[in-house]
């Protein structure tokens, strides 16, 4: 591995993300908080730990796969650790293992959160909270490769490692143009919700630090109650309409502007994706009038924000859906496996993989009645090679062992059954809230520290679509002579 390139592509990454730390710094000097000096010392270690690694990386080199993985992998693991040390210096979060889960979470856009009194913590901490969301939704190594360019082919390898999906669109011929445009969407998309939620009635600050979390498809509130703090209607569709934008593919965006309306319409993903959103929403809606004889407008109102929130992994909550009939828990349960399309800021295993495990199911049942039958697997009339299969199938085993393992191991820590899966899928699946102790009107407070350390991995490994973290573990990945 050539460790040059490395420290110097981390080196700026550390410069840029000190100086991103300088943004709550300035605001929690102009409240005269707490945290003004802890944010200080963070950012400025920041830059001139990264000045040091730029200095010393020499000459640049050659970066292959295994060095970008190492850098993605490093560079989150690094940012998290970096993150949550304001939280911690400042004794706003005076565990650092709860400050830890909780960046871990920022970053990672799951939204678990272990902090109880929400509205008394300062401005700057809140901030920061939502910031680390908004970087990390759309990855900040795709940012990085916006902001400093100049690492030619390795920007491939890099966008590949982090971007989530079983296929990484670069949509145009340069990595950075793709990325440059992707930001730039996400960033046009956030300061139209931020408009929208200040006329509807939110404070620029709830504003900003909602619109923050919710195009990053997070979750992190300014309010103790979350979205239910507001009980706005206005409010609660703008934020639905933004989740359903942030769980579409955005090369999608970009291919709606090059191609016009009615190709983007014909994309399999989207209408599965639709579909199961609006499927979701009828049937919790109809299990809550029958069974909890909530009014038709109010049951549609709750369905439609929690369905939306769970699918799309951004985990706000205006409804306590732990105490929801057992049919409409257990379609909660199970949207927070599916997550929303591929190369969205949402979490989960994502409907482009779900579309060809069911594909592939329903052919091995065709097969077993005609073995000799020769079965093509298409998605919008294009036949999916064999490779992409046998990756898809894998990562779908490998992605529900680690949901067992995980789950085991928080039973362990004395967690009941159903909680202790509903708090790994949800961590594992970048969703946030849970159920029972970690449900929608709870904390994640009251679990263990080696429970929140375990959940912590699970956010990285769910982020990062598991084998970025999974291979650093495997000897050969640092023996072999060959650089992929």
């Amino acid at each position: 591995m050539t460790s040059r390139i490395f420290r110097i592509i981390l080196g700026r990454l550390l410069i840029a993300y000190g100086a991103v730390m300088m943004a709550p710094a300035v605001m929690a000097f102009y409240y005269q908080e707490v945290t003004t000096s802890s944010f200080i010392i963070v950012g400025l270690f920041s830059i001139l730990s990264g000045l040091f690694l730029h200095f010393v990386g020499g000459s640049e080199g050659r970066m292959g796969v295994r060095e970008s993985l190492t850098v993605v992998a490093t560079s989150w693991i690094v940012t998290v650790i970096l993150g949550s040390l304001p939280l911690f210096i400042s004794g706003v979060v005076p565990n650092y293992i709860d400050a830890l889960f909780e960046i871990t979470s920022g970053l990672t856009a799951t939204g678990a959160t272990v902090l109880t009194d929400i509205e008394s913590l300062p401005r700057s901490i809140l901030f920061w909270r939502s910031m680390t969301h908004w970087l990390g939704g759309m990855g900040i190594i795709v940012l990085f490769i916006v902001l400093l360019p100049n690492i030619g082919i390795g920007a491939v390898h890099l966008f590949k490692a982090e971007v989530p999906g079983p296929t990484n669109e670069k949509v145009m011929p340069r990595i950075r143009d793709t990325a440059l445009t992707l930001w730039g969407i996400y960033v046009g998309l956030t300061i139209i919700e931020i408009i929208l939620l200040i006329i509807a009635g939110m404070t620029p600050f709830d504003a900003v630090n909602h619109a923050f979390s919710n195009m990053a498809t997070g979750g992190f509130s300014t309010k103790d109650t979350s979205v239910a703090y507001f009980d706005s209607f206005t409010i609660e569709l703008i934020m639905v309409t933004f989740m359903i934008i942030s769980g579409v593919n955005f090369t999608l965006y970009i291919n709606f502007w090059r191609k016009g309306t009615i190709n983007v319409l014909r994309n399999t993903e989207l209408k599965v994706y639709l579909f199961i959103i609006f499927s979701s929403i009828l049937v919790v809606a109809g299990t809550l009038v029958l069974q909890q004889e909530y009014q038709l407008t109010l049951a549609l109102r709750h369905a439609l924000f929690q369905v939306t929130a769970i699918i799309t992994t951004t985990g706000f909550v205006i409804a306590d859906y732990d105490i929801w009939p057992n049919l409409g828990k257990m379609i909660i349960f199970f949207l927070m496996f599916s997550g929303g399309c591929a190369a969205s800021t949402t979490g989960g295993l994502k409907v482009a993989r779900l579309i060809l495990l069911v594909k592939m199911g329903w052919a091995n049942i065709k097969q077993a009645i005609h073995p000799r039958l020769v079965i093509n697997i298409e998605v919008q009339e294009k036949v999916i090679e064999p490779f992409v299969l046998q990756r898809v199938a894998r990562f779908f085993f490998l992605y529900i062992f680690i949901f067992v393992f995980g789950s085991i191991l928080l039973a362990a820590t004395g967690l009941e059954p159903f909680e202790a899966m509903g708090a790994t899928i949800a961590c594992l699946g970048n969703v946030g809230p849970a159920f029972g102790t970690a449900g929608p009107l709870s904390t994640y407070a009251e679990i263990s520290n080696l429970g929140k350390f375990v959940l912590s991995w699970l956010m990285l490994l769910g982020r990062l679509e598991l084998y970025t973290i999974l291979i650093l573990f495997i000897p050969q990945f640092w023996t072999a002579k060959r650089n992929w």
